[in-house]
């Protein structure tokens, strides 16, 4: 019994549903009836057929599309990751292109077993363009930021990074991925920002492991003008060294930093190697152990200290006649009375 045919004489939208279903008919007639009566299911729109086939057809191949895709990206991130002369830069970048590369040759294929005739969507073509332009455009920008990012070796995962934008903000962390749109920086209270790719290219980031993971930090300190200040930048070392994250090369220092309003002001210079560990934490452990060097050694860490300067005029000198009128006025009182006025 010969396939339904469809009743209008219209080209179908996707050329290749009869090229499928003649395949299909020939060599299972049951199948081809019942695909035939889905292509008898159809509209017409200008000059272009849809059926319930086409449409059936059209989802079979974009999910076949998906999952190609889905499973080539894999296998391919899969054989890069095996590399090991590839860096974990290349690595990342090799699999982004790899992907691209993949998800673009399974539309290929897609549409070619389709047979599209991509004029039959020339009526939304106009439309649909100008919606994808204005809503793709940071995407295709993110995009194409995050591949230069890789290829330049500026940004990879595992770098510490602060990075602030417009309005000043800054954010401060090791990055753990560099997706498609965004990068993932994770900070020491494991909150995790997602940074728009090209805020790092726009804006100033600070790498603080870009060519060297050695960073300095510094660590304030202020003693008493009365005490030693020889002693005080011997314990300042001692306790910078004292630290084991704390690098003995290049060696902490310490420099004198300025006389102020109430003490004399040094700067403790110290090194680290893993700054993703954090810097507060060891900032922390070389104050606590200065604490007790400084008070074993007897070296002060002063108080504020202000001179007040009271400016003379005449409400101020009668304040200070009346309170010593009345001073000598209790004091004349005790000797005649011998008990103080009230």
């Amino acid at each position: 019994m010969p396939s339904p045919t469809p009743t209008a004489e219209a080209p179908d939208a996707v050329s290749g549903a009869d090229e499928i279903r003649e395949a299909v008919a020939s060599q299972n007639l049951t199948i081809g009836e019942m695909i035939g009566q889905l292509d008898a299911i159809g509209f017409t729109v200008g000059d272009t057929r849809f059926s319930l086939w086409t449409v059936l057809l059209v989802a079979i191949v974009i999910v076949g599309v998906f999952v190609l895709a889905r499973l080539g990206s894999r296998l391919g991130s899969s054989a890069v990751g095996k590399l090991n002369r590839l860096s974990p830069t290349q690595t990342l970048l090799a699999e982004k292109l790899i992907t691209l590369g993949v998800w673009a040759m399974a539309i290929l294929i897609g549409v070619d077993i389709l047979g599209i005739d991509l004029t039959a969507l020339a009526v939304f073509s106009g439309a649909f363009g100008l919606a994808i332009g204005f809503g793709l455009q940071k995407t295709f920008g993110n995009l194409i930021a995050g591949m230069i990012l890789l290829m330049d070796r500026s940004i990879k995962p595992g770098d510490v990074i602060a990075v602030a934008d417009q309005t000043g903000n800054e954010s401060f962390g090791q990055i753990r991925k560099i997706g498609i749109r965004a990068v993932s920086v994770t900070t020491r209270d494991e909150r995790e920002y997602l940074i728009p790719n090209e805020n790092l290219m726009i804006n100033q980031v600070e790498n603080w492991s870009y060519s060297s993971r050695n960073v300095r930090f510094q660590i304030p300190v202020g003693i008493s003008y009365s005490c030693d200040i020889a002693l005080a930048e011997e314990l300042m070392l001692e306790a910078a060294k004292s630290s084991k994250r704390v690098l003995q090369m290049p060696a902490p220092s310490v420099w004198l930093s300025g006389y102020g309003d109430s003490s004399v002001d040094f700067v403790i210079h110290c090194w680290i190697r893993d700054p993703e560990e954090g810097v507060g934490n060891v900032k922390s452990e070389v104050l606590k152990k200065l604490w007790y060097l400084f008070q074993d050694a007897g070296v002060e860490i002063p108080f504020p200290q202000r001179d007040i300067n009271l400016r003379n005029n005449e409400q101020f000198e009668q304040i200070i006649a009346a309170l010593s009128q009345r001073m000598e006025q209790r004091a004349q009182d005790t000797k005649d009375t011998g008990e103080p006025s009230a």
